[in-house]
Order: C-alpha cells, then sequence, then structure tokens
C-alpha cells in the first residue's frame, strides 16, 4: 500500500502532462422551425391581474441569504385574490436576479414555493466555498482546467448543475405555475447586461430553452479575475441566412438610452467581428438586474405600450408589483476617517463597493422615477383597450439591507463579506434582516393595506 502511495505523485503528474481537450456545454443555433415565444404570463394557469416581479441583487451567500428571507416574508403575506386566498410569492410572475441573487432566483424558478425551504438546507448552510475549492483541487478537475475551453466557472457551474438537478430553461418555461426567470450578466466587451432571456438570445439565434441553469447562474457570479468569464457562440448569421430580424434590433425611440440601447443589440447582428460572447459576473454592469428591464420598458413606448405582446386580455392588470431587493455592503473601511494613504486593500474595496454602491443608488431613483413615470401615464390615459384596468395600482417596494436594522446589528449586517458561504450564525441574521427589511417598509405596507392583509 505504501508503495501504491508514493505513485500517485507520478500518476497526477502523467494525467496533468497532457493538456485537456475538454469542451465544455455550448449553445446551438435556433432551430429552422423554434418553438413560439413564451409570453410572461399563462393566462390559463396565472392571474393577469396582479403582476408580481422580485428582483435580486447580487452579494454573493450575504445576497442569497438576505434574499431568501424577503421571499420567505412574501410567502407569508397572504390575501384573498378574486375570491381565493394567495400570497405574494406565488403570485410572483418574474423573478430575475444576479450573481448571489441568481443562485437563489434561478432555485426558486426551478423548484417553487414547496421546493424553496430546502435551499436553506444545501445552500445557505452548506459550506459551498470550501466544497468548489475541494472540487478544484481534484486530479481530474486540475486536468480538465488544462483544456483552453474550460475555465474556473465551469467547475461552479458543474457545482450548481448537482444543486439545480441538471434543469434547463425549458423545464421552467414547461411548468407555467413557476415563474419567469432572468438571470443577468455582464457581456464583457461592451460592459453592459446580458440578459438570460429569449429576446437576447435571439439576437445570437440562439435557443433559451437548451440553457442548464447552472451555466446562467455560473456567468452571472463569474467575478473578474477570481473567476472565468463563460463563453457564448454567435450563431446571428444562421437567423440572417433565414431572414429572421430580432425584436430587439427594431426598438424605436432617438433618444439617448434608445440610440445605446440599439447600438448594444446591433453589436450581436456581426456574428464575424463577435463569434463569441464572453460573460462575467452581472453585478459589473448592473447589481439589482433592474436598469435593462426599465430600459427595455422605456423603449417599448412607455407602461401600457410594452405589455401588448405579453397576451394579456384588456382592462386586466388592476396591480402592477415590483419588489428590488438591495442586499449591497459598505466598504470595510472608511478611508476618510483617517488622513494616512489608503493601502491597496482599502483602495480596492472601497473602490470596488464604494463605486457599486453608487451605481446601485441611481439605478434605484431611476426606478423610483420611472414609476413615478407609469403612475402618471396611467392616470393620463384615455379609455382603451390596454392591458390595464381603469383602477390599476403600480407598487414600487425596495428591501433594503442597509435598512433592515439599526444600530450594531446594522453595523454587523453590512460588514458580512461577499462569498460563497457564510457562517450559520450571518445566514441566521440575513433571514431575519431579509424579512424585517420588508416589514419596515412604507412602500411594502401600503401594498399590503391594498391587498386587504390582515397581519396576526
Amino acid at each position: 500500500m505504501r508503495g501504491l502511495r508514493a505513485l500517485w505523485p507520478v500518476l497526477i503528474a502523467a494525467c496533468l502532462s497532457a493538456c485537456s481537450s475538454l469542451r465544455p456545454w455550448i449553445n446551438d443555433p435556433l432551430p429552422e422551425n423554434p418553438p413560439p415565444r413564451s409570453a410572461i404570463i399563462a393566462t390559463a394557469q396565472r392571474d393577469p391581474t396582479i403582476l408580481v416581479a422580485v428582483t435580486l441583487s447580487g452579494g454573493g451567500a450575504r445576497a442569497a441569504a438576505f434574499g431568501y428571507g424577503v421571499l420567505e416574508e412574501l410567502r407569508d403575506t397572504r390575501f384573498q385574490w378574486n375570491g381565493r386566498e394567495t400570497d405574494l410569492l406565488n403570485a410572483t410572475d418574474v423573478i430575475s436576479g444576479v450573481s448571489g441573487g441568481s443562485i437563489l432566483a434561478a432555485y426558486y424558478a426551478a423548484f417553487g414555493a414547496e421546493g424553496l425551504p430546502n435551499f436553506e438546507t444545501i445552500f445557505l448552510r452548506q459550506n459551498f466555498q470550501n466544497s468548489l475549492i475541494l472540487q478544484a483541487l481534484r486530479p481530474s478537475s486540475l486536468h480538465d482546467l488544462t483544456s483552453p475551453w474550460y475555465g474556473r466557472s465551469h467547475l461552479l457551474a458543474r457545482r450548481l448543475d448537482a444543486i439545480y438537478q441538471g434543469k434547463t430553461y425549458a423545464d421552467i418555461e414547461n411548468d407555467p405555475r413557476h415563474p419567469q426567470l432572468v438571470i443577468a450578466a455582464t457581456d464583457m466587451s461592451l460592459g453592459t447586461p446580458f440578459e438570460f432571456t429569449q429576446d437576447q438570445f435571439e439576437l445570437i439565434c440562439s435557443d433559451l430553452q437548451t440553457v442548464p441553469l447552472s451555466f446562467a447562474v455560473a456567468a452571472s457570479s463569474a467575478v473578474p479575475v477570481l473567476l472565468s468569464p463563460m463563453t457564448l457562440q454567435n450563431h446571428a448569421q444562421v437567423c440572417q441566412d433565414r431572414g429572421i430580424t430580432p425584436r430587439l434590433a427594431t426598438v424605436g425611440g432617438a433618444n439617448y438610452r434608445a440610440r445605446m440601447f440599439r447600438m448594444q443589440a446591433n453589436s450581436y447582428l456581426d456574428a464575424h467581428a463577435r463569434p463569441f460572447i464572453h460573460l462575467v459576473d452581472g453585478g459589473v454592469a448592473d447589481n439589482l438586474a433592474v436598469r435593462r428591464l426599465l430600459d427595455r420598458a422605456l423603449l417599448g413606448g412607455g407602461l401600457r405600450e410594452s405589455f401588448e405582446e405579453v397576451g394579456i386580455p384588456p382592462g386586466s392588470v388592476r396591480k402592477l408589483v415590483v419588489i428590488s431587493v438591495n442586499s449591497a455592503r459598505d466598504p470595510a473601511n472608511n478611508i476618510d476617517q483617517s488622513d494616512r494613504v489608503p493601502g491597496i486593500r482599502q483602495v480596492t474595496d472601497t473602490l470596488l463597493f464604494g463605486a457599486g454602491a453608487r451605481a446601485t443608488l441611481e439605478t434605484q431613483e431611476f426606478l423610483l422615477d420611472t414609476a413615478r413615470q407609469w403612475r402618471e401615464d396611467l392616470r393620463r390615459r384615455s379609455s382603451g383597450a390596454d392591458a390595464f384596468a381603469p383602477d390599476a395600482e403600480i407598487h414600487v417596494v425596495q428591501a433594503n439591507l442597509r435598512d433592515a436594522a439599526d444600530g450594531e446589528l446594522r453595523l454587523r449586517l453590512l460588514q458580512v463579506p461577499t462569498a460563497f458561504s457564510i457562517s450559520d450564525e450571518e445566514v441566521t441574521r440575513l433571514i431575519a434582516a431579509g424579512r424585517s427589511a420588508l416589514r419596515r417598509s412604507a412602500d411594502f405596507q401600503a401594498l399590503k393595506q391594498s391587498l386587504g392583509v390582515k397581519d396576526d
């Protein structure tokens, strides 16, 4: 036995001496007769009179735990609607996520409210980060990493695939009881959001339904340098040869945002210039998973126009609810408290989280301004055949980690690191903080009142 153990280093070296030619999953072009695009609301099984969208920010396991607490509070917010009892979690039609938030968003979309409690066991209270490191150190993984097509994020995707039980976007689409899932990554070349939606995938002439959830989440969580980019193949020329024009390439509008959106969308149509698309952490472009959704709604011409293709009967929508969950933390050190030259670690931390916090604040204000514009649009409209009822209401709720507690507890929560694993104590506090952040929100209380929620 001792002799066999002595041979292990030799065997490992032999395995590593030959570079791997492993090629991971990559997307195929759209089939010649693609299935019809599904609407956000499957009216046969979802109630179109109340539309709820939940967005989960990035922030590693901190974001996943805080977001989990928010989802629990939504599940416990029960009300009567159209003669039946429901809750805000089951009423959710769209859930989007970035980075750590995408891990939770994909799990809920895949397994629904009935499977949500398992997330705490298999991810939040597991040392996921340690298991990922151990997996990376296996001889087989080290050999896989010698492939020029296989990176560290593929190891993350492999680990996530076990959590999602190999599910793809098709599995979600085929169960209309579950919400539509939007995972946001960042196009590394453009520095702009890349959403895992069929609209976005039409730009590269590919089928979203074939995408493994693990791939999308790994792309959204691929922190630059620490993890490797994830790659998609651009098949745009295939659709051009078939005479197919992607919808996002034809958006109207002449303002700055419309011009930028068109320029970014059209960059995908030149498959010769961009045959491959490399994706990194979605938080690089938008840590709230909100901005692209707002851009597309505004580019559609307004709130009512953006619902034209959803397939909702005229006059149906009585409540539109957007719940934005922000798990951003503070920089580890307040450099303005000292006259000493900030060190490299302080500079990196401050630039990373300080600049990110500023961009997040801008997006939150953009969301509030857009909501005000939507309400004004509804108020000034003439009665017509759009999707909204005459008494339709719009509710925008922001659940911020920094608003979840006061004093010392608040400081502790805001210093929880951005990592794939945090302590059990931190998980417990963050789940409670997610619930608390919603309950402390005046906008959430107004929503509950409008729904006739009776607190216990």
